[in-house]
């Protein structure tokens, strides 16, 4: 989508400090953290919002919360724990129409 923060930022013609990135997916830091880690994993694959996924597309979900379990462990808070929140739709508060998921940790949630 030509106009999507997320999908600019993607394509590069945004900078972001990416933590990770694969052909499917791509995990970096918030500009605006709300805990002492905050990142946010997003598929490639322009997807609006949860209630937009179709059928077949639910592998991504899958492979999403596998990459947030492999940060968690390379960052080293999986054992004390995290928060994921993925906001779905305006009512939801989501600000970006694209699919990401906020994964917050480092302190008591």
């Amino acid at each position: 989508m030509e106009d999507c923060l997320f999908c600019k930022i993607i394509k590069g013609e945004i900078p972001s400090e990416k933590i990770y990135e694969d052909d499917d997916i791509l995990a970096f830091n918030d500009i605006n953290p709300l805990a002492p880690i905050h990142f946010l994993v997003i598929p490639k694959k322009h997807i609006a919002s949860l209630a937009h996924i179709e059928a077949g597309e639910e592998q991504i979900i899958a492979k999403i919360y596998n990459i947030i379990n492999k940060l968690a462990e390379e960052k080293g808070f999986k054992e004390k724990g995290y928060r994921v929140i993925v906001n779905c739709g305006e009512d939801g508060g989501q600000e970006v129409m694209h699919l990401h998921f906020h994964v917050l940790a480092g302190k008591k949630l």
